[in-house]
């Protein structure tokens, strides 16, 4: 049982949110938790998107937003695909400081090997900002699978992603997909993975694997009982 009921859901880049956990996000606040989603990227002029790029997804990070319902909505605005070239001191820094603000007991992290070089590096920067002496409170570390990085990782040393918890999210589904719907800029129709029809077929089989309609499967890291 939580105490605190506070939530963070650690995102490199808006829409792996709901590509990892987005049901699991929705049965959460629905049991009355507090959910904060921390956006680590962002798009700009600086780091060469348009200005209708820029907007386009101010609109939907503000839309998804209102769906979910989250807590509270936090941006570091880092450049998209160049985390590895910055300071990961700083990373860590921004990262911590939202973690000290809000004292959540549990947090969701991308799988450090997914394909993207911006996923190790936030879970790494994640890892290292919520040790137990900087951050007492957090009591449970989950690692949550990405469509397009965590199924194309293909690092010969990494044993791959075994998921060992479920989330049943069966009532939750169809409202994880039209959020998807969203990210219009990111989804396509199959075989894209980021598609509805890939997100739709990856919950049944993680519902297949622990007797559940549709689920949502993870990595348990870290767990302080």
């Amino acid at each position: 049982m939580l105490e605190n009921k506070s939530i963070l859901i650690v995102a490199p880049h808006a829409d792996d949110e709901t590509l990892g956990c987005g049901g699991t996000i929705l049965r959460f606040i629905a049991q009355g938790y507090r959910v904060h989603w921390l956006i680590v990227t962002g798009m700009s002029e600086i780091a060469g998107f348009s200005k209708n790029e820029i907007q386009k997804r101010r609109e939907e990070i503000d839309s998804v937003t209102d769906m979910y319902q989250f807590h509270a909505v936090y941006e570091m605005n880092l450049p998209p695909a160049r985390l590895d070239v910055l300071s990961k001191g700083d990373i860590v820094a921004g990262i911590s400081c939202v973690v000290s603000t809000i004292k959540p007991e549990i947090i969701f992290s991308p799988y450090r090997n997914d394909a993207h070089s911006d996923h190790e590096v936030v879970y790494d920067a994640v890892m290292s900002a919520v040790k137990s002496f900087r951050a007492p409170f957090v009591r449970k570390i989950l690692a949550y699978e990405t469509l397009s990085e965590t199924d194309f990782g293909m690092k010969p040393e990494d044993g791959g992603f075994k998921a060992n918890v479920f989330v049943d999210i069966y009532e939750y589904l169809e409202r994880k997909l039209a959020i998807l719907d969203v990210f219009e800029s990111e989804v396509d129709k199959f075989p894209f993975p980021r598609s509805r029809k890939a997100l739709e077929s990856l919950a049944y089989l993680r519902g297949a694997q622990c007797n559940a309609e549709a689920a949502e499967a993870f990595m348990l890291i870290k767990e302080i009982i």
